[in-house]
């Protein structure tokens, strides 16, 4: 779209890789599974795709517990095989992101090893060291240092022990981080998703955190504490903004920050005139209830906060969080497919969502997660939403040739993408229609967002001001009828309502939306 940047016009689409596909039997999708299977993401109509992390690693967080900065993993592939992904996708016009790790590296990266091996070493302050802990707390629940006893000292660690935290207030730090973006920008990589960017900076007094007077039993340890010295410092953005000013040394790059904070803080990460992260993520859709009134709510609070300039974007599923599917039901999948479809901005999409899947039951001798191993019987596992693609109905549904890492669910059966394919109004058929749409209507990126409210439980809401496009949203396991001005209907989410006219009101089916061209 013309006098736009890619990344503002784009809907990304989020790849798991050890979960889309495999290539060589393993059972762990890779890089050539990304591959075989890019022409996908071509007729789905994405514009660029996110990878989770593809680094050497030992694992212990699934790749969040980094090893080398600069190369890929074997169960992944190589670094061969990288290059010939990012060349193919490029040369069908889609874009490659990249998950970068900052807040911390794996205990066996060869940085640790040297800052851990005597309290002299030039690396020692690479990572985060003290005599005696405080009562910070890990993400995955206890406390976030963890003694070392050959050299007698604590290290901090946000997530697991084997994750020890890096010491970002260190110039050297931050030279080596730097290089290892370039390094991936040099091969042609279009941007990053900075993993947890507020954690990655902490209080150089180490003061402790105080109690949370609303932490409830059942809840995770991490919530015992209020992270007022650990999170969210405002030295970090200091920080955010060196980081952008590396990946702006290379054009029309963008920068991506993973950010878990209420709407007033998340906008600050946008940056002193817009100099921070191009897109702080928007995860207000994944926390909120899913009712027309506090939608229109989410929406409104969004959009009002945005400081003057800034790009909105939309998430509705993730690697982190339930899929949407198991949060409100398949019907409704259908209309959130809509909601984030023809909101303004970026669209982020989780793989696997245009499929209506939902989260697989994962019995006890399954779980991988560390998280769900850490804390069990929480509800917290994220194995749940991170299972395989489902690419057809057969025992280990298109993906491996082996044995999957996580089951695929009996659901897989029907809900894969060859029986999808079959059904001219699948959830998949509604999501490609929906991605074409917002591409043929560039009022749906940039068009001024107006008229947000409800009527009953049906959202609605307009997109431009020339050129009127409403939005209305059933919300309800009820029929609605809503008035309006003269239109004609673009898309239902049913698929069987196209070039329908409207005079004065529309009847909307249960768990229905439409998209309609409003007469001038």
């Amino acid at each position: 779209m013309q006098d736009l940047t890619w990344w503002q016009h784009a809907v990304i689409y989020e790849i798991y890789p050890r979960s889309f596909q495999d290539s060589n039997g393993d059972g762990v999708g890779d890089l050539n599974g990304i591959l075989k299977r890019i022409d996908y993401l071509g007729q789905l109509g994405v514009d660029a795709m996110w990878i989770s992390p593809i680094y050497p690693s030992p694992m212990a967080d699934f790749g969040y517990d980094v090893a080398d900065y600069c190369g890929i993993d074997p169960v992944f592939g190589t670094i061969e095989d990288f290059d010939r992904l990012v060349a193919e996708t490029h040369r069908r016009g889609i874009k490659v992101i990249l998950d970068f790790v900052p807040n911390h590296t794996s205990d066996q990266h060869p940085w640790f090893l040297e800052s851990r091996s005597d309290q002299a070493n030039p690396k020692r302050d690479w990572y985060l060291w003290r005599d005696e802990p405080n009562n910070w707390v890990s993400q995955f629940g206890g406390s976030a240092w963890e003694y070392d006893e050959k050299t007698g000292q604590y290290y901090l660690h946000s997530f697991l022990k084997q994750q020890p935290d890096l010491n970002w207030r260190n110039p050297e730090v931050k030279a080596a981080m730097f290089d290892a973006l370039r390094f991936w920008l040099k091969r042609g990589v279009d941007g990053f998703r900075v993993d947890v960017m507020w954690l990655m900076i902490k209080d150089d007094q180490f003061r402790d955190n105080p109690p949370n007077p609303g932490y409830r039993l059942g809840q995770s340890a991490h919530n015992r504490v209020l992270p007022v010295y650990n999170s969210d410092r405002p030295e970090v953005h200091d920080l955010v903004a060196e980081m952008r000013a590396v990946v702006d040394e290379f054009p029309e790059r963008v920068l991506i920050g993973e950010i878990y904070l209420p709407v007033p803080q998340l906008m600050t990460y946008y940056g002193v005139d817009l100099r921070g992260a191009n897109l702080p993520f928007n995860f207000q859709l994944l926390q909120c209830a899913w009712s027309a009134i506090a939608v229109a709510e989410v929406i409104s609070e969004y959009e009002t906060a945005l400081p003057q300039g800034a790009w909105p974007n939309w998430v509705l599923g993730n690697h982190d969080k339930a899929r949407i599917a198991t949060r409100i039901g398949i019907r409704q999948a259908r209309v959130a497919a809509m909601l984030l479809l023809t909101l303004p901005g970026t669209i982020t999409m989780y793989y696997g969502e245009e499929l209506g899947m939902g989260n697989v039951p994962i019995a006890p001798d399954q779980v991988q997660d560390p998280f769900e191993k850490n804390e069990p019987g929480l509800g917290l596992g994220r194995d749940p939403e991170r299972t395989p693609m489902p690419w057809d109905g057969s025992p280990t549904g298109g993906f491996t040739t082996g044995w999957p890492w996580l089951p695929l669910g009996d659901e897989h059966e029907i809900v894969n993408i060859e029986a999808l394919e079959r059904d001219d109004n699948s959830i998949l058929r509604l999501y490609r229609h929906l991605i074409q749409l917002r591409q043929t209507h560039r009022t749906l990126v940039r068009g001024k967002l107006q008229g947000v409210g409800t009527n009953g439980n049906v959202l609605r809401y307009e997109r431009g001001s020339e050129k009127r496009i409403l939005v209305m949203l059933n919300m309800s396991a009820e029929p609605a009828r809503i008035a309006l001005g003269l239109g004609t209907v673009l898309i239902s989410t049913h698929l069987d309502r196209e070039g329908e006219h409207l005079n004065g009101e529309v009847e909307l089916r249960a768990a229905e939306g439409l998209v309609v061209t409003l007469n001038s």
